[in-house]
């Protein structure tokens, strides 16, 4: 695994190009590729952040979607033309993913993947007007109704609203956070701050709300000031390598609470594993494997054992950011095989706002219910990392409440 991701990250060699460059580049293969395609090939592009600070996903994200890729062309393809995810690497910057999105936009695809972060996807939403259709790969983002944007998963609000639902029936109700500064920490604010005022809510007491930057080495100092606030449990909010560094911080701190947290990775949890929290709960989408809980909808449970048999028999992890690009591919040849592959943005959008009964990995899908995602909080769990035996354990019914 190790070995074929320093591969992958050698073979983006244009990462240490100036932006301006890289997106001339870009745009040359993207203009050459759509002109020498072949008549029985059906080209994606899937914009991921294959270097810089959100690489982790990226890569993770790509290794999942070739399975899918695999798979879907196994299949006979999308109405017998083969699949083709065309990968390219947006740096983990906003300005260059925007630029990207130009180029790929040239090439008229009814359709685009990615990118996996919500600094991206806000970044490339203005770009969308006339489309195509793209599905971002992160919950953290939040479509216009109506939009061509469409977001991965159960969104980061309800995430939240399970954590706090679980929290209720456990009787626990003096809370805390850490968050970093970025566009997920200000979404993980706004979310909060919606939840709080829900008269469901109306219980908590949100002791201490503490910020830190991405570049931070320590959160000491913020987290001294969570533990005089004697919360009985935190939430944790960031994404990439600053999570370690709040882990990190924590274990030193002494602070013994629950520690809630989302989109954390196999590969993070197990890099992490000497200084994770005691309790760690991880709020998510209905995809991690449960034994003997059969309370799912038996298509979703179909869905789901399909992808762990995929993800199983090409030893990667499954993980919250394997759910993630899973459905939303799912979803894209379920509606190019409906329509054809010739399909124009206009009608690939009219056709998901219209489907109210796909069975993924995360749940029953509904667009006419939830625009631009599909899913809702009855879509997510909270489930407990058991470092032991490297697992996760479902510890609530589907919204939240515990078991």
């Amino acid at each position: 695994m190790t070995g074929s991701r320093t591969a992958k990250r050698r073979f983006f060699f244009f990462e240490k190009k100036t932006q301006k460059t890289f997106g001339i580049l870009v745009l040359c293969v993207g203009l050459l590729s759509a002109l020498t395609a072949k008549a029985d090939e059906l080209h994606i592009p899937v914009i991921m952040p294959l270097s810089g600070g959100a690489a982790f996903l990226g890569i993770s994200g790509v290794d999942v979607l070739k399975v899918l890729e695999s798979t879907v062309n196994e299949e006979g393809g999308i109405n017998g033309k083969t699949l083709k995810l065309d990968f390219i690497d947006d740096q983990s910057s906003p300005q260059v993913s925007v630029q990207l999105t130009r180029d790929a936009i040239l090439t008229k695809p009814p359709v685009i993947l990615g990118s996996a972060l919500v600094a991206m996807c806000n970044a490339t939403a203005p770009l969308l007007a006339n489309g195509p259709v793209d599905y971002c790969l992160s919950p953290a983002v939040h479509p216009v109704p109506g939009s061509y944007m469409y977001s991965s998963d159960t969104s980061t609000l309800d995430l939240l609203a399970a954590g706090l639902a679980y929290l209720r029936g456990k009787g626990l109700t003096r809370i805390a956070a850490i968050s970093s500064s970025d566009a997920s920490g200000q979404d993980f604010q706004n979310n909060m701050s919606v939840l709080l005022a829900r008269p469901e809510n109306a219980g908590f007491q949100f002791v201490e709300n503490v910020r830190f930057n991405m570049t931070d080495v320590s959160v000491s100092a913020q987290l001294e000031r969570v533990t005089s606030g004697k919360p009985q449990a935190l939430f944790v909010w960031t994404t990439g390598s600053p999570v370690g560094t709040v882990f990190k911080s924590l274990a030193q701190s002494g602070l013994d609470v629950p520690v809630f947290t989302a989109n954390i990775t196999l590969v993070q949890l197990q890099q992490y594993a000497s200084f994770l929290p005691k309790n760690l709960m991880i709020t998510s989408p209905l995809f991690p494997p449960h034994e003997g809980l059969q309370q799912y909808d038996p298509r979703v449970e179909a869905a789901q054992q399909a992808f762990y048999a995929a993800l199983n028999k090409a030893k990667l992890p499954i993980d919250a950011m394997a759910a993630h690009v899973w459905d939303p591919g799912r979803i894209v040849v379920a509606a190019l095989r409906a329509l054809g592959p010739d399909v124009t943005a206009p009608k690939l959008r009219a056709y998901l706002a219209a489907q109210t009964d796909f069975a993924g990995v995360s749940g029953i899908y509904n667009f006419e219910k939830v625009p631009q995602r599909g899913l809702d909080q009855s879509s997510t769990l909270v489930v407990r990392w058991d470092g032991a035996t490297e697992s996760w354990v479902v510890i609530t019914k589907p919204g939240g409440a515990p078991l």
